[in-house]
């Protein structure tokens, strides 16, 4: 691999957000011969997120701060290092700068906040080191990093299959009002899919634009009724509370939709407006102190 200088790399210091990921829906097809489950899904992007400032620096250095600081724990296993790591060795440089991560997301809690931070320290990275933009080079790199790394790359709403990398770019969405629940838990996914036990659903296809008009919140809603998350059962047996979370929230006034994303522990619910996901933020904490609880809308570039 042809080293590249630095002698260019981009002196100011900048910020980026990491925006959440949520899975409107998440059907499991099949499996492959290597043991990776077949998805289909709608995944889109939150405000609520974390945030990265960059910073030149002469090597690299980490720091993590905000209200999950304390759940990263070494910072050499977290995917902003090793994201670093591969976009250094990808184009044969010796990485540095200084990354601040504001980990503002529940860790390893479905809504793909460390996928979300590699994706953005690749952005992040190849802005501060002033390196060609190249997305489908960085598609391949943050590919390699994790199967949810080069949707957040995307970070639009996307139509996906496979084991992630099938993407497929959707219509511009309308607002939606988005209630994120997380209560304390641990989740972790490889076992929610050794307990999977549910039929692979069908495949569906892609959803289109309504004679190319863009669709209203009451048709995605509506769309959306039609499919669930099937690790949804499989959650629960590993995490009960998770079953709590969805009663809390379909329990609130105007909640269109109450599902969980990805394989958890993170659900939600859909709002009409801002007001209707304001009051169901503070009648679940009010029920659920010990939970982390957060409106939201959809991210936009």
């Amino acid at each position: 691999m042809r080293k590249m200088e630095l002698s260019n790399m981009s002196a100011k210091t900048f910020s980026l957000h990491a925006p959440a990921k949520i899975n409107l829906f998440l059907h499991v097809t099949g499996r492959r011969d290597d043991g990776y489950h077949l998805l289909q899904s709608i995944v889109v992007f939150a405000e609520a997120g974390d945030n990265l400032t960059f910073t030149r620096h002469d090597s690299l250095f980490i720091d993590v701060e905000g209200h999950f600081a304390d759940r990263i724990g070494d910072v050499r296993d977290n995917l902003v290092y090793k994201a670093a790591l591969a976009l250094g060795r990808e184009y044969g440089i010796a990485p540095t700068g200084q990354i601040t991560l504001k980990k503002n997301l529940p860790v390893a809690s479905g809504i793909g906040g460390g996928s979300s931070d590699a994706a953005t320290t690749l952005r992040g990275l190849s802005k501060l080191w002033a390196l060609p933009e190249e997305k489908d080079r960085l598609r391949r790199i943050g590919a390699a990093l994790g199967a949810d790394v080069p949707a957040c790359l995307v970070r639009r709403p996307v139509w996906m299959e496979g084991a992630g990398e099938k993407m497929m770019a959707l219509p511009e969405m309308p607002d939606m009002h988005l209630v994120l629940v997380t209560p304390p838990v641990s989740t972790p996914t490889p076992e929610v899919f050794a307990r999977f036990a549910r039929r692979f659903s069908g495949r569906y296809s892609a959803p289109i634009q309504f004679g190319g008009r863009r669709k209203t919140l009451s048709e995605w809603i509506a769309d959306l009724r039609f499919y669930r998350n099937d690790l949804t059962d499989a959650a629960i047996e590993v995490s009960p509370d998770i079953r709590r979370a969805l009663q809390a929230i379909e329990s609130t006034p105007n909640c269109h939709i109450a599902r969980l994303s990805g394989s958890g522990a993170t659900c939600f619910g859909i709002y009409d407006n801002a007001a209707a996901a304001a009051a169901a933020v503070n009648k679940i904490r009010l029920e659920h102190p010990a939970w982390w609880v957060k409106a939201t809308g959809l991210f936009r570039e």
